[in-house]
C-alpha cells in the first residue's frame, strides 16, 4: 500500500517513484498515485501521526520535483479505514487537502475515489464542492459492495456525475470496481445523452490514466 509515510523507508521510496516514472513514460500515463503506506502494525495511528506525515512531506517535494522535470502528477489518493485496510496512514479527503496545502506544488493535486469518500465521511456533495478544485483524478464504485455504479448500493450515480459536470470537472472517471453483472452497459443506463443535457465525462476502465507505484513498493 506504498510506502509514502513510512519512517525509514525513504530511499525505497525514491526507487519506487524512479520505476513508476518509467512506467508512466511507457505508458504515455500523465499521472502516479503516491501511495502512502500503512500505520505500523502495532502502533498508536495518533502517536505516530505526526512523524509519518513529515515524512510524507518529505517524500512528495522530492517527488513533486523529479514528476515536474517528466510533466507528470502526483496523485494523494486518501483510503477508507473501515472496510478496505485498517492501517492505512491517508484516510480521508480533508487529511489530503491538509497535505497537499503544506506541500504547496501545483503538479501533486488529490485523487477523488468516491466509494472511500462516501464510507469515510459522507457529505459526498459538499466535499465534491469543496474539493473538487484540487482533484486530478475521480475514480467511482458502488457502496458498500464495490460493485459497478448500477449495482445496488447507497449512491446516486447520475446525480453524481452531474454533479461533476455542472461543478467543471473535466478530466476522466476512472472505473474502479468489481463487476456483479456485465462490466459496462451499466454507463448506458446511467448517462444521459448528452444532446438531451446529460452529464458528459469521460468514462474509463482503470488502467492509462493513472499509474500507481510499482508493487514492490507498495
Amino acid at each position: 500500500m506504498g510506502l509514502g509515510a513510512v519512517p525509514g523507508r525513504q530511499a525505497a521510496f525514491r526507487e519506487g517513484l524512479e520505476q513508476a516514472v518509467r512506467y508512466a513514460k511507457a505508458l504515455g500515463c500523465p499521472r502516479i498515485h503516491l501511495m502512502a503506506g500503512r500505520v505500523p502494525q502495532g502502533a498508536d495511528r495518533i502517536a505516530v501521526k505526526a512523524e509519518m506525515e513529515a515524512v510524507f512531506l518529505e517524500n512528495l517535494r522530492h517527488a513533486a520535483g523529479v514528476l515536474a522535470q517528466e510533466d507528470l502528477v502526483g496523485l494523494l489518493e486518501p483510503i477508507n479505514t473501515r472496510i478496505t485496510d485498517p492501517q492505512y496512514f491517508l484516510d480521508t479527503p480533508q487529511q489530503a487537502a491538509a497535505i497537499l496545502q503544506k506541500v504547496g506544488r501545483p503538479n501533486l493535486q488529490l485523487q477523488m475515489d468516491i466509494f472511500h469518500w462516501q464510507i469515510m465521511d459522507g457529505n459526498l456533495t459538499g466535499n465534491i464542492r469543496e474539493f473538487l478544485p484540487i482533484v486530478g483524478h475521480v475514480q467511482v464504485a458502488q457502496v458498500p459492495g464495490r460493485g459497478e455504479p448500477s449495482s445496488p448500493g447507497e449512491l446516486n450515480f447520475p446525480y453524481l456525475f452531474q454533479l461533476l459536470e455542472d461543478e467543471g470537472y473535466k478530466g476522466f472517471v476512472g472505473c474502479e470496481y468489481q463487476p456483479r453483472g456485465e462490466a459496462w452497459p451499466w454507463g448506458r443506463e446511467l448517462w444521459r445523452d448528452p444532446d438531451r443535457g446529460g452529464a458528459t465525462q469521460r468514462l474509463a476502465s482503470e488502467g492509462p490514466h493513472t499509474t500507481h507505484m510499482p508493487p514492490d513498493s507498495e
